[in-house]
C-alpha cells in the first residue's frame, strides 16, 4: 500500500486584464476501487465561491467563475490518498459473450464510438485486427494491443499537444500518454472491445523512499471492457498499481482535462502546471 501526497497547481497567465473567467477542474480524485482518499482540497486564487458536482462520466468537478480584474488564474489542488493493489480479473470471456454484454450496458456501448482524437489510422486497425485473430480471448487480444502500440510510439514530450489526434501521432511516432492511449483506445474500439480514457497521476520512482518529494505530472492510461473495466497502462507498458492515482474517466482527454474555460478579455493566454508527489507511507 502506498500513501502518497499530490501537490497539482495550474492556471493560466494572460495578456492583460482580464474582466471576467468561468471554468471547470477535474483535478481531484475521487475513492474507488483500489484507492481510498483520505484528503482533497482546492485553492483557486483570485479567490472564488466554486460548485462542485460529479459529471456524467463520474469526475469530481469543480465549477466556478471569477467576475474581478485579474491577470492570472491559479489553482492549486492538494489530495492524501492510499493506493493499494489492483486485482486484474482478466475473465475469459468469448467474443460471443463479450458483444452480448456489450449489448445490455450502456457505458460499453458509449466507449465503442470514437472520437476525432481516437480515431486510427488505417495501419493501426490492420495491426489490432492480425492481433485478434493471434489471440485465444477479447482479453488476451485487448493486452497485446495496448502492449503493441506501446512499443511502437516513442515517449517524447513536445512533439505532441493537446489537441494532435492519433493518426498524427502515429504518423510522428512519438508522442506523450495523451497520444499513447488515444491511439490504444482507438484501436480497441476498431476492433469491438469497448475501451475509455482515465486520466491520473502517476508516481515515476518505483519503491521511492517515504518523505522523498518529487516532481510528476498528470498522466493518463486507458481502461477496456472484457467482462469487467481492466486497467493498463500503455506509455510504461504496466498494470495499474500502487502508483497510479485516479482522477476521471471519459471517451478522451477532452472529458477529463484537468482545467478549461473561457475567459473576456485580451486574446492570449499561457498555461503553466507543476505537480509534485510524495510518499508518505
Amino acid at each position: 500500500m502506498n500513501r502518497l501526497r499530490i501537490r497539482h497547481s495550474t492556471g493560466f497567465s494572460y495578456g492583460g486584464e482580464v474582466t471576467a473567467s468561468y471554468n471547470e477542474a477535474r483535478m481531484l480524485p475521487a475513492s474507488a476501487d483500489g484507492q481510498l482518499v483520505l484528503y482533497s482540497h482546492l485553492e483557486i486564487l483570485p479567490i472564488s465561491a466554486h460548485h462542485s458536482y460529479v459529471d456524467y462520466w463520474g469526475t469530481r468537478v469543480s465549477s466556478f467563475e471569477v467576475l474581478t480584474p485579474h491577470r492570472e488564474l491559479s489553482l492549486t489542488a492538494t489530495s492524501l490518498v492510499e493506493v493499494r493493489p489492483r486485482d486484474h480479473d482478466d475473465r475469459r470471456l468469448e467474443w460471443l459473450a463479450l458483444a452480448d454484454e456489450i449489448e445490455t450496458r450502456t457505458e460499453c456501448v458509449e466507449q465503442l464510438t470514437q472520437t476525432g482524437r481516437t480515431r486510427p489510422p488505417a495501419e493501426l486497425v490492420e495491426i489490432a485486427q492480425r492481433l485478434v485473430a493471434e489471440a485465444e480471448t477479447p482479453c488476451d487480444a485487448a493486452l497485446a494491443i495496448a502492449r503493441a502500440v506501446g512499443e511502437r510510439i516513442e515517449y517524447m514530450p513536445g512533439v505532441t499537444g493537446v489537441h494532435t489526434t492519433a493518426v498524427e501521432a502515429w504518423e510522428h511516432g512519438k508522442g506523450v500518454c495523451q497520444d499513447i492511449t488515444h491511439l490504444t483506445i482507438g484501436a480497441l474500439r476498431a476492433v469491438g472491445i469497448p475501451a475509455r480514457y482515465v486520466s491520473g497521476y502517476l508516481h515515476p520512482v518505483p519503491d521511492a523512499p517515504i518523505g522523498q518529494t518529487v516532481a510528476g505530472e498528470s498522466h493518463a492510461w486507458l481502461e477496456w471492457f472484457c467482462g469487467s473495466w481492466r486497467g493498463f497502462d500503455p506509455t510504461n507498458l504496466i498494470d495499474i498499481g500502487e502508483r497510479h492515482v485516479r482522477v476521471g474517466h471519459g471517451r478522451d482527454y477532452m472529458d477529463v482535462a484537468p482545467l478549461r474555460g473561457v475567459y473576456a478579455g485580451p486574446y492570449g493566454s499561457t498555461l503553466f502546471v507543476t505537480v509534485e508527489i510524495t510518499r508518505e507511507a
